[in-house]
């Protein structure tokens, strides 16, 4: 709490501002009660405006720093950075998953998730009451605990081939656990990944739209009329935030 300085209102008020900035940082920088453009000065509105975006998309929503380090790991592993261009980490995919985990894809919010459960088909992916957010936290403990039972060091400490190994124990269920599938939650590890890496940059990943610039996909063009009739052309990518105004 900001202490009062009743001898100097002015001092005390600049404090406050100060208080409230510094609280922004913490949470994202993420506006407050809609106060903080009219208190402090970003500069130009374009500015201002990327800023916000970037401090949302790299601010962590569900994860703890732990779980967040563990996936960021994982899922480098899963889509590694080579002469193509960059890898998971770079593309800020770890902030897509916690993204989603946060939102109604976490909750399972659009899912029939009333019992009776039994379990299907595995083409029909998993069969149960635990949601997506239950299934990342049991599966970010147990690819720690495997990692410990196997290396004596936690899955973040290992090398790169080392990981390889206990992602492969999960992606072929040689993991003991009883309360998820192993390769059920690899294979959602590695599809969340992917996604991550060529989705929107408005959702936390795809970093700079590398992703798409890899594949020489536009992103979100608003019309191509201009171009419709001409040979293949490389075209800049747009994210949607280039559409927000």
């Amino acid at each position: 709490m900001v202490e009062e300085n009743k001898e100097n209102p002015e001092k005390e008020k600049l404090s406050r501002r100060k208080f409230i900035r510094n609280t922004s940082y913490t949470v994202g920088g993420l506006a407050i009660g809609g106060v903080l453009g009219s208190i402090i000065p970003l500069g130009t509105a374009k500015k201002q405006k990327e800023e916000k975006a970037a401090n949302f998309n790299q601010a962590l929503m569900y994860f703890t720093p732990e779980q967040y380090r563990v996936v960021e790991a994982a899922s480098e592993r899963i889509f590694p950075k080579d002469d193509h261009g960059p890898g998971a980490k770079e593309l800020g995919v770890a902030f897509f998953i916690d993204h989603q985990l946060a939102g109604n894809w976490g909750s399972n919010a659009r899912d029939y998730m009333q019992p009776p459960f039994f379990q299907g088909e595995k083409t029909q992916g998993f069969q149960g009451r635990l949601t997506r957010r239950d299934i990342f936290d049991i599966g970010i403990r147990e690819l720690q605990n495997h990692s410990n039972a196997v290396y004596k060091k936690g899955f973040t400490e290992l090398k790169g081939k080392e990981k390889d190994a206990i992602l492969t124990d999960f992606e072929g269920d040689k993991v003991n656990i009883t309360t998820i599938s192993p390769s059920g939650f690899f294979q959602m590890l590695r599809s969340v990944t992917l996604e991550g890496a060529y989705s929107d940059p408005l959702y936390g990943g795809n970093k700079n739209m590398d992703g798409w610039k890899m594949k020489n996909y536009p992103g979100s063009q608003m019309a191509y009329a201009d171009i419709i009739d001409k040979k293949f052309k490389k075209i800049k990518p747009q994210s949607l935030q280039n559409h927000m105004h």
